[in-house]
């Protein structure tokens, strides 16, 4: 009996030996300290027709990629705040489509000057414009960034992208028909299917979800199986009226944002996500043909650098322009350093109907191959490629950016405390300030949203990252008596320390610090406060327990 017969009859068997080796290479991976995706990237190839062929129940793959997608973009629309709109709406929008139009005009005429047609150069100029919203949201949600001001325009701009291509796949799918009737009544119907799709979102969240979710909520169980099932049904409904599944599954997740339960629901939904996301990979693998990618290596270097290049630059030049500080702009533009597995969609439709042939579909896999790959490293270290390069990238900021909240009147104010970091530590710290005390304190945060709330009752709040260098040259240190940390990042503390040396700051200094390892590292390296906010809730509850039992007869151990 052959392998592939053998796989064929046993599904089972294939599966259970295409998650032992992604569980090898995840291994792999963090032994040699690569990025998961990479290595993920890399099972999908192995496991493909190109090398051991071990994928050939190609539909239920298909199926757990498509569910993958569906679980990780309910997500992200379950995380959204709906403020978020307003605020980064009008930015989403003009670099989502002044980057789709910029990038496929040079695209377009790099390709012409490759030798290739006028029909060809529009699709490989098309597919380099959309970037991967599956793997940059991946990428941001594992750095906790998906939060911050750039993470926020990210998810914007692709949402618009998504559209867009799904606008534009339809157009060619109607002119593949060749009717000009076709054409006009696909797209009219492609906008209804959306605006539909919105307004069962909408009457979802308004006025059952939240009659529906505190019955479920007696189960955890049936909380999250309801959440997976209208997360998938939305996707389904998308799909179904020739929208998208992927939109489907955000409005999903946007319906049920308002939800006091969200916090358990994504919780829970993320491990699932993760393995989920690795049949994604698979299935991308699974289509690859490696035989004629050869002879487009030289046009897909070329193509590669200008998305891994270029697309971060056109997004560099919009933002600049709109007044936003070049900073946000190069961490928001390194989101777009590669192409999308719509790219590859967009593709295979001009080639099922005959406007490409099989080398520009090689070509343009290729060119997916490699800017997913090194994008990745992109997006990963994209804080320590900004600090190397930011000299150079001042040409794309304005003199005074006013996108973005400025310090200029409060670095002369005197301040008791500057607090780094308002989430549930650090934001209840801020407000006992606020509502006790005359205490004056400058709150910095990264979450725009978190800012803009604070911001209502004290003005000394503003936006900034910890990570950011020239933010922390403008706090004014040497005008405060006490500095605290309430972001527990080991990494990002050791920044702090370093620029409190720097500028030769002489107050205290306060530190946070979740596990033992950090306490007892932080706690070598100066005078510095280390806080274990578990500890001291613990030992609050313990004091306080204390009093609770005196004359109860209990006992203290001495």
């Amino acid at each position: 009996m052959s392998w592939s017969s053998l796989l064929l009859e046993n599904p089972f068997f294939e599966l259970a030996l295409i998650l032992f080796l992604a569980a090898v290479l995840g291994a792999l991976g963090q032994f040699l300290r690569q990025p998961l995706i990479v290595m993920f990237i890399a099972l999908g190839i192995i496991v493909g027709p190109s090398f051991l062929d071990i994928v050939q129940s190609t539909e239920y793959i298909h199926l757990l990629a498509e569910i993958g997608i569906a679980i990780l973009l309910f997500i992200v629309g379950l995380n959204l705040d709906l403020r978020i709109i307003k605020s980064v709406g009008r930015i989403a929008l003009m670099t989502g489509l002044g980057q789709v139009f910029f990038t496929s005009l040079i695209g377009y005429f790099i390709a012409i000057g490759l030798g290739f047609s006028n029909l060809h150069s529009f699709y490989i100029a098309v597919a380099l414009t959309f970037s991967s919203t599956i793997i940059i949201i991946k990428l941001l949600s594992d750095k906790k960034e998906i939060d911050s001001l750039h993470g926020q325009i990210a998810i914007g701009f692709l949402i618009v992208q998504d559209i867009v291509v799904i606008l534009v796949m339809v157009v060619l799918s109607a002119l593949g028909q060749s009717s000009d009737i076709s054409l006009a009544y696909n797209i009219v119907r492609t906008l209804l299917a959306g605006g539909i799709l919105f307004a069962i979102a909408l009457i979802a969240m308004k006025w059952i979800i939240p009659r529906l979710s505190f019955f479920l909520a007696k189960s955890q169980e049936m909380l999250i199986l309801f959440a997976i099932a209208w997360a998938v049904a939305l996707a389904s409904a998308g799909e179904l009226m020739g929208f998208s599944g992927e939109v489907g599954a955000f409005l999903a997740g946007v319906s049920l944002a308002s939800s006091q339960f969200k916090e358990v629901i994504s919780g829970r939904l993320i491990s699932l996500r993760d393995f989920m996301l690795i049949f994604f990979f698979v299935n991308l693998g699974a289509n690859l043909d490696l035989s004629i990618i050869g002879s487009q290596v030289a046009p897909a270097l070329l193509f590669s650098g200008f998305v891994l290049i270029g697309n971060p630059i056109i997004v560099l030049i919009i933002m600049g322009i709109m007044g936003y500080r070049k900073r946000t702009a190069f961490l928001a533009g390194l989101t777009v350093a590669q192409i999308s597995e719509f790219s590859l969609i967009f593709a295979g439709l001009g080639l099922s109907i005959g406007h490409i042939n099989d080398e520009i579909l090689a070509l343009i896999t290729l060119v997916g191959l490699i800017t997913i790959g090194l994008s990745t490293y992109l997006i990963l270290y994209s804080h320590q490629i900004y600090n190397l390069i930011a000299p150079i990238l001042g040409v794309f900021e304005k003199k005074h950016p006013n996108n973005e909240i400025e310090m200029h009147s409060l670095t002369t104010n005197q301040y008791d405390l500057i607090i780094f970091g308002l989430g549930r530590f650090g934001g209840r710290l801020a407000k006992l300030l606020q509502d006790y005390t005359n205490v004056k304190f400058l709150g910095v945060d990264f979450d725009p949203t978190v800012v803009k709330n604070f911001q209502k009752e004290n003005p000394n709040i503003v936006y900034g990252d910890i990570e950011d260098p020239e933010l922390l040259e403008r706090i004014p240190f040497q005008n405060a008596k006490n500095v605290i940390s309430t972001v527990s990042d080991m990494n990002h503390s050791m920044h702090l320390i370093k620029t409190l040396e720097r500028t030769g700051y002489e107050g205290k200094v306060y530190l946070t610090a979740i596990h033992e390892k950090d306490y007892n590292a932080l706690s070598k390296m100066g005078p510095y406060q280390v806080l274990l906010p578990h500890q001291m809730a613990a030992e609050n509850f313990y004091n306080s327990f204390l009093s609770e039992i005196e004359g109860t007869g209990l006992e203290v151990k001495n």
